[in-house]
């Protein structure tokens, strides 16, 4: 038996990807057409995004706390969220999560460690930018981190908000970032993070020879990992 995944979902195409990933990479564990049992939940995007705008972080908070209440009835054993931005509230619930949680600034930085990666650039919304959920991972594992100017962030942040996040991937914004990843490795970066979860639908490491850190698959790869703890081939 594997375990059950939960998946706190905020954005369709970053939950897509994610789930995607964990049914297509579990196959080469438990053979053909297998995969752990997954639940996914999501409230409504506009309810994310209103508190978002307002800054209204408890109240993310709540509608994370409440999704998790609603997977743990299902059976899930441990929940994951691909969506960096929303883990800005992961510390801010009034009530205990009912599940453990695997938090995806936490598994990137590892990813970053094991890598042995020193300084690693952070793209992402301008929440996730210029807010608290990867720095002091980061930090914690000797790994500095750096952000683009403010009017970089700005045009970042509107791209994700109004094309990426919908599914809308222009050449534009796709070479756009990649002009802002080539400026972080000139600058001294030895990876960058692909910290919102619909970015590596637009930008991937062909597109760059340059290490990318894709923080929905990283996500989806250590829930593929928990979920196989227990699991014990039929032919052992």
């Amino acid at each position: 038996m594997t375990q059950h995944i939960g998946i706190v979902a905020c954005t369709a195409e970053g939950a897509a990807l994610c789930y995607r990933t964990i049914c297509s990479e579990g196959a080469s564990f438990l053979g053909r057409h297998a995969h752990p049992e997954i639940t996914m939940h999501t409230y409504p995007l506009n309810e994310y995004m209103k508190r978002i705008e307002n800054n209204d972080w408890d109240g993310v908070a709540d509608l994370m706390s409440a999704s998790t209440e609603k997977l743990a009835r299902t059976g899930a054993d441990f929940v994951i969220c691909p969506d960096n931005t929303i883990h800005q509230a992961f510390y801010r619930t009034a009530r205990a999560f009912p599940l453990p949680w695997l938090h995806i600034a936490e598994e990137v930085a590892t990813e970053a460690m094991q890598r042995d990666y020193r300084r690693v650039g952070l793209l992402g919304t301008r929440h996730l930018m210029e807010g608290p959920v990867y720095p002091p991972k980061l930090a914690y594992r000797g790994v500095d981190v750096q952000i683009p100017e403010e009017l970089d962030r700005i045009r970042i942040h509107r791209m994700i908000i109004d094309e990426v996040i919908h599914g809308h991937l222009t050449p534009t914004s796709r070479c756009y970032l990649m002009d802002i990843i080539r400026q972080m490795k000139n600058q001294g970066c030895d990876a960058v993070i692909l910290g919102c979860t619909e970015l590596p639908i637009l930008i991937t490491p062909k597109d760059l020879p340059f290490p990318l850190l894709d923080s929905t698959r990283i996500l989806a790869r250590a829930a593929l990992k928990r979920a196989l703890v227990s699991y014990v081939p039929l032919n052992n």
